[in-house]
């Protein structure tokens, strides 16, 4: 089985079990963005600044594995035009759920994003792609593609794990394993990560995440970093993540 079918469905048993990045947002919640008060997160804790998006009406968005009914109903209630390509069939459906309670209109797309994205050249004004290229191989052909499919001065919005939390067991008190983390590479690894439900995550570094936005030709304009929300590194305020705000040059 391909490494990516195994994460697609390691990610519907953790929705089904309430995993948080699965959880949609409330009818409360949307109607807050209604109004104008939203908040979406790119990484565990800190909201993603307003001037990050510019005006929301009209905009083309993309969700990019952005499922989960927790960032695209927000951006539907704000005036965007949106589609969301998501490879967990769960995540999707969550999408659904959103778009018949709330009666907006939105494309799902339950697709992989390690294969060319199904869309035309510069096709969208914005993308939003929270962490999630852990479960990916191979990070810059990503970013490919989002520069291919962004419109000129279209921004790309990326969550970023810094590979950090590879290095730690359970418990975030014990160095364990080596950098680079990929179970591809190593049998015992493979084995183990099946055996604790984690599905196959790689760690990456930022010369692949943030090196490779900026050879598929993006201009980085803003970043921040963010811990894990819980656990014995956020209580040492050690940063595992960055966000990025990049743009398509005109």
């Amino acid at each position: 089985m391909r490494y990516q079918d195994i994460n697609a469905g390691t990610i519907d048993n953790w929705c089904q079990n309430g995993w948080e990045w699965g959880v949609p947002i409330t009818h409360e919640q949307y109607l807050q963005a209604l109004r104008g008060e939203w908040k979406v997160y790119l990484t565990p804790t800190r909201a993603v600044p307003h001037d990050w998006f510019g005006e929301m009406k009209g905009k083309k968005i993309l969700g990019l594995a952005s499922g989960g009914g927790q960032q695209i109903p927000v951006f539907c209630a704000l005036g965007a035009k949106c589609t969301v390509l998501d490879y967990s069939g769960q995540q999707c459906e969550r999408e659904r759920e959103l778009a018949r309670r709330e009666g907006y209109q939105v494309q799902i797309i339950q697709g992989d994003m390690t294969r060319r994205l199904p869309f035309e050249d510069e096709s969208f004004d914005l993308i939003f792609h929270p962490v999630s290229n852990c479960y990916v191989e191979k990070v810059e052909p990503i970013f490919q593609e989002c520069f291919r499919v962004l419109k000129k001065g279209g921004i790309l919005l990326c969550g970023l794990d810094n590979g950090i939390n590879f290095l730690f067991d359970d418990d975030e008190t014990q160095i364990r394993y080596s950098l680079p983390f990929n179970p591809l590479t190593d049998k015992a690894l493979y084995e183990d990560s099946l055996r604790n439900n984690q599905g196959i995550q790689f760690s990456h570094t930022m010369e692949e995440q943030v090196g490779g936005q900026l050879r598929a030709g993006f201009c980085l304009t803003h970043l921040y970093e963010d811990t894990n929300g819980s656990g014995n590194l956020h209580e040492r305020n050690i940063p595992c993540f960055l966000a990025t705000r990049a743009i398509r040059p005109v």
